[in-house]
């Protein structure tokens, strides 16, 4: 999941990247909240059948499971909390994420330009989102551990 502050907005991407497929929410603020309600939507909605979904992610400090204990009673947060496995990017290396692939992607293919209100740019972004959803654009990640331990070899402790 990533965000980007854009007319005064926020950003929401999520990606599935070897399905092709990602969603985007554009909202007011980028609170503890707001990420625990993208959170919910993500798990009841998109995945409602999932045990488990693997969440990478940036190591904001909005996005924890302390977030959906603010947000949710703590029977919901729990239940929430215990269907994800969550990973976060490493801090010197946030050119990682996927999701920050795709939300440069949006930017230039739809956010290039300056939107006026909250409502345009809500069905702008939905748009864009279902024109790349039904073409089912992947990601082919090719970045492997191997070329990680060589990129990043001043991050490995020595053994």
């Amino acid at each position: 999941m990533n965000y980007d502050s854009v007319a005064s907005s926020c950003i929401f991407l999520q990606v599935e990247p070897l399905a092709g497929k990602r969603h985007v929410a554009v909202t007011e603020h980028r609170t503890r909240k707001d990420w625990a309600e993208q959170i919910k939507q993500m798990l009841d909605e998109r995945y409602p059948d999932a045990r488990k979904v693997r969440l990478i992610m940036d190591n904001l400090n909005t996005h924890s499971v302390a977030s959906l204990y603010e947000a949710f009673s703590p029977k919901e947060a729990r239940r929430l909390a215990e269907r994800l496995e969550i990973h976060y990017t490493p801090k010197h290396g946030s050119w990682l994420n996927m999701a920050e692939i795709e939300l440069s992607i949006l930017k230039g293919q739809c956010l290039d330009r300056r939107i006026a209100d909250m409502a345009t740019m809500q069905t702008e972004v939905a748009a864009w989102e279902a024109d790349r959803n039904s073409s089912a654009k992947k990601i082919d990640w090719q970045f492997t551990t191997t070329d990680a331990r060589i990129k990043l070899k001043r991050l490995y402790p020595k053994l």
